[in-house]
């Protein structure tokens, strides 16, 4: 009688580890697969320096290959935004550069976000129970306020990239924020700001020719001004503003 209960309760610890380990091994294959791509250097053909050296080639097989070359590049720009490879900002002026600023803002706008939602499930299924019922203090009360208030929330942070693309992804499946919420605020945050980067993007090669002559390679501030990053956060403190009135009407009524 005490082998027979004893052996369901270890299997049932058994399995209880077994479930708990489960549930990191999507965050184990996004740092893998992370860690590989620094390793097979992908972060020298994800740049404008080899935007620059390959563009006419990349175009021609853009243009030979229409269909074919937007597949892959979404594919390439959903690993990228999964495996949280710091390229999203350099991939969306390539799409501007090789399909245009809208079949490439629009590339971009569904990529970014399928990758953005597969790192969110990720990290969300390995930590985000164990942190929410652990965090207090000031961290709670932010978690609180962005569970009540979690599309607005979103969208102003993805309106006005001040932080980090993979950041934000991470950041969100902490607080317990649905799914339908994440998708529906980051495809709409990220729409501006995609397609201001592939009208970018589009008229890049100017830029990339300039750099060449100068002897340097090109960077992402010789592309983005001032009044671009203005514009941003014009778009963010619009999309605050309710948020921030019905902050006030509480207290008012309080």
């Amino acid at each position: 009688m005490i082998d027979e209960q004893t052996e369901p309760h270890g299997q049932g610890t058994g399995g209880s580890v077994r479930k708990q380990m489960t549930r990191f091994v999507p965050v184990g294959v996004v740092l893998l697969g992370l860690a590989l791509g620094y390793a097979f250097g992908l972060q020298d053909y994800l740049s404008l320096g080899f935007l620059a050296e390959q563009r006419q080639a990349l175009r021609s097989y853009v243009d030979a290959h229409s269909l074919w070359s937007a597949v892959l590049f979404v594919s390439v720009y959903i690993v990228a935004v999964a495996f949280s490879f710091p390229a999203a900002s350099i991939l969306t002026i390539f799409g501007g550069f090789l399909f245009g600023w809208l079949l490439g803002g629009a590339l971009v706008a569904v990529a970014a976000t399928i990758g953005a939602s597969i790192l969110f499930l990720a990290t969300r299924s390995a930590f985000g129970s164990f942190l929410r019922h652990r965090v207090d203090g000031v961290v709670k009360t932010l978690a609180e306020g962005f569970r009540e208030n979690a599309f607005g929330y979103l969208l102003v942070i993805r309106l006005a990239p001040v932080f980090p693309f993979f950041v934000v992804n991470i950041a969100a499946a902490l607080f317990d924020i649905s799914l339908g919420r994440f998708v529906a605020a980051t495809f709409l945050g990220i729409l501006p700001g995609t397609f201001a980067y592939a009208y970018l993007g589009q008229g890049v090669d100017s830029v990339l020719v300039a750099a060449q002559q100068a002897g340097r390679e090109a960077e992402i501030s010789d592309l983005v001004t001032g009044e671009i990053t203005l514009a941003f956060l014009a778009l963010a403190a619009i999309a605050l503003t309710p948020t921030i009135v019905r902050q006030l009407r509480r207290r008012g009524s309080g």
